[in-house]
């Protein structure tokens, strides 16, 4: 609901069905069962692992060296700041050493404070989603601790020694830095796909640049680890190369996520017409064809008022999600603002592009976003445009499919239109 809805419900004494503040609530009730049990397990391991640990200090020592090298690290990235869409932060580096040389209970702390300081000193997000987070990488460190301490009882009291006396323990070290990384990408990508159960389970697991970080975060964080049983004060000639590292790494994502539209994760405009300008130009070179969609939701404003801006979110990222699904992985795919996207299409003639088209707004069709008062459902009109049949280049292929999404709005919306057919001209006599 809006807020003048929730005045007015408020004014006739029915309750709201969401608490004002519990955004979890208005999410698919598969996700909120989910995201419950993650993070009652993990509070319940807390507890009785912490009232059963012995108090040792330098087990405590050690905690907390690695803690404030943590804090060192997000204080340092701190004024590159972390938007939308940037989503690796290398603290796996400080999180995974304790996992290693510490008893479970300290790798199931350990992600509290470090994101508590994120969501308050680098960027808020959604509270449910930061605490479900921090709970999936707790439950990821406690498995890496067992596992690892199952070979190598007590790192820190053996010193460096462990690692050359005892045959298995590297390799162990490094099987458990893995079942972190594992358990850690599948808790989450379960609840990713539990949100949006028409993403693909690729797009939610793994790609080539995720798995090279996540070996990047594996390899520093058994380095950290071993330099911690050699010596605490080594941590600080490790200190710095890991912030170093996680700068680049923040600098790297930060010009990424300049290129893309933060709310849905597609191309923006300007990033869109660059690389449609780069496909246009190879089109040319051949005879290959090339299409060009522009897709629009229909009555998004209703959408907005009916269920509130929040739920208007989640249908262009529905939205989003679906073109994204349903394209091929070299097709162009940006949003140009509001509710409108665009999608170019090489090599795609006339029937394929009407037919992608057809496809794309028969799945459109069939979502439907969880809100406080039901589902949100949605349309959309789609206008297509060709290469050579439409227009020469990028500023004519826009007017016509533009020109084709106006004759699909005026006919009723839901439904795919191309150009109108240009009348013949005149013959000279």
């Amino acid at each position: 609901m809006t807020a003048v809805h929730q005045s007015a419900a408020g004014s006739r004494g029915d309750v709201p069905r969401t608490p004002p503040g519990w955004p979890l609530l208005t999410q698919p009730v598969a996700l909120v069962g989910y995201v419950v049990a993650v993070v009652a397990l993990h509070l319940a391991l807390v507890i009785e692992q912490g009232a059963h640990i012995p108090f040792r200090p330098n087990h405590v020592i050690t905690f907390v060296t690695l803690l404030a090298c943590g804090t060192v690290c997000i204080e340092a990235s701190r004024r590159l700041g972390m938007p939308a869409g940037v989503a690796r932060d290398l603290l796996s580096a400080w999180w995974l050493p304790a996992a290693l040389l510490l008893p479970p209970f300290y790798a199931l702390l350990m992600p509290i404070p470090l994101q508590a300081l994120l969501q308050f000193r680098v960027r808020r997000t959604l509270l449910y989603r930061r605490v479900f987070v921090t709970s999936a990488l707790g439950l990821a460190g406690a498995a890496a601790s067992v596992v690892f301490h199952l070979v190598v009882p007590d790192p820190l009291d053996s010193g460096v020694d462990w690692v050359v006396e005892i045959p298995a323990a590297l390799l162990t070290a490094i099987a458990a830095a893995v079942l972190f990384i594992v358990v850690n990408t599948g808790l989450v990508a379960v609840a990713a796909h539990s949100a949006a159960p028409e993403t693909r389970w690729r797009e939610v697991l793994w790609n080539r640049e995720s798995l090279t970080l996540d070996i990047v975060e594996l390899c520093v964080g058994v380095i950290v680890a071993i330099t911690c049983t050699d010596s605490l004060g080594l941590l600080v000639l490790a200190l710095p190369p890991v912030v170093l590292l996680q700068r680049s790494l923040l600098h790297q994502q930060l010009q990424a996520a300049a290129r893309t539209d933060a709310k849905t994760g597609l191309l923006n405009a300007a990033a869109w017409q660059r690389e449609a300008d780069t496909e246009l130009s190879r089109a040319r070179r051949t005879t290959v064809p090339l299409a060009v969609l522009i897709i629009d939701i229909d009555h998004f404003k209703r959408v907005n008022d009916t269920h509130g801006h929040l739920v208007g979110d989640q249908v262009l990222i529905a939205v989003a999600n679906t073109l994204v699904s349903q394209l091929r992985d070299y097709d162009v795919v940006g949003r140009f603002g509001g509710e409108e996207f665009v999608a170019l299409l090489p090599g795609a003639d006339t029937v394929e592009a009407c037919r992608v088209a057809e496809r794309l707004r028969n799945r459109v069709r069939r979502l439907a976003v969880p809100a406080e008062d039901g589902t949100a459902t949605v349309t959309i009109s789609v206008g297509v445009s060709l290469f050579r049949t439409h227009g020469q280049d990028l500023i004519e292929l826009m007017a016509a499919a533009d020109l084709a999404l106006y004759r699909a709005k005026e006919s009723g919306r839901d439904r795919v239109c191309l150009p109108a057919a240009r009348p013949n001209p005149p013959q000279p006599v």
